[in-house]
């Protein structure tokens, strides 16, 4: 589990599966399973006899954990959700090789450690360094109008507001046309 670098992202890799248990709080254990192969994972690590149903529930129950901090917009209150959820994942960097993988960072309690439990440490060790490097939480939930995707906002600009430029657009239209009529 959890190969640091090298295209695996976890805040992206975060976003996405608590997108994807928004819509769906019940997503099959097959539909986690390919969202972490779309995320870095080996197809191997998330078969069905390594990523069973009750690793699946568990790992729903820790991204609903982990959509909370993803909503939470203060950065004093983000801050310290992150360092509750470090705490109590137990989370202490190490190096790891295994299952073929390079040498890699994990911040879990060990290799033995649950789905849930490498899903919640990398996710809050990578939210962390978001909150270290800009300041407050870089993330958000989309503000247009009956869109609730969360979002990443790590890039240059200023602070984004959207989750994509389809809602920005769609919600200057809708701005626009309100300001026309009034």
């Amino acid at each position: 589990m959890g190969v640091s670098g090298r295209g695996i992202r976890p805040a992206e890799r975060l976003v996405a599966l608590a997108n994807a248990v928004r819509a769906d709080p019940a997503l099959p254990r097959e539909a986690l399973a390919a969202l972490l192969v779309r995320h870095g994972e080996a197809p191997a690590d998330v078969a069905a006899g390594a990523f069973t149903e009750d690793d699946a529930a568990a790992l729903r129950a820790a991204v609903a954990r982990l959509t909370a901090v993803l909503t939470e917009t203060d950065p004093d209150r983000a801050a310290l959700a992150v360092n509750d959820l470090l705490v109590g994942c137990g989370a202490r960097p190490r190096l790891s090789r295994h299952d073929g993988h390079a040498w890699h960072l994990h911040v879990d309690r060990g290799d033995d450690a649950s789905w849930a439990e490498w899903l919640t440490a990398s996710s809050a060790l990578a939210l962390a360094q978001i909150i270290s490097e800009s300041g407050g939480p870089a993330w958000g939930e989309c503000a247009a109008s009956g869109c609730a995707r969360l979002f990443l906002g790590t890039g240059p600009g200023s602070a984004r507001r959207f989750c994509s430029p389809a809602c920005a657009t769609r919600e200057r239209v809708a701005a626009h046309r309100r300001r026309a009529r009034g």
